[in-house]
């Protein structure tokens, strides 16, 4: 019952409900994520779609095809680019309802000075985390991802 951030592949949704994979298509991202929450239309500048849903307290951003900002064809990302998991609602105070894990650490369910320290220095390829907490709380409130 926790979302699994996998680094450099993409994120395990709970319940079973799939692994938004990068790469892969807006229609399969869109089917996994529909069999946890209702996903709604969004806008990303320069993609060529976006969707978010909400769950247990936790909002989720997808988004992907985005072509190269140069205009170099051979760099365009087809597919799933990128998710980025936070909190909404007033600022985090405590842990999540849902664990969001990575390496066997709940990025969301510890203060964030211990998430941090737990985690090292080892770097976690398109894994992006705020280095401190934020204002609103000591708690991590977002995770992204990207490919």
């Amino acid at each position: 019952m926790a979302f699994e951030v996998l680094p450099g592949t993409g994120l395990a949704l709970p319940r079973g409900a799939g692994v938004l994979r990068f790469g892969g298509s807006e229609r399969e991202a869109r089917w996994a994520v529909a069999t946890l929450a209702d996903v709604r239309e969004a806008w990303v500048c320069g993609t060529g779609w976006a969707f978010t849903a909400r769950y247990e307290g936790l909002e989720l951003l997808a988004y992907g095809d985005c072509p190269d900002r140069l205009g170099r064809t051979g760099h365009d990302r087809h597919g799933l680019a990128a998710v980025h998991l936070c909190r909404y609602g007033p600022g985090p105070a405590g842990p999540s309802a849902v664990p969001v894990v990575l390496r066997d650490v709940d990025l969301f369910g510890y203060p964030a000075a211990e998430v941090l320290e737990a985690l090292g220095s080892v770097p976690y390829p398109g894994v992006t985390l705020p280095r401190a907490a934020s204002s609103t709380g000591p708690y991590l409130a977002e995770v992204r991802l990207s490919a």
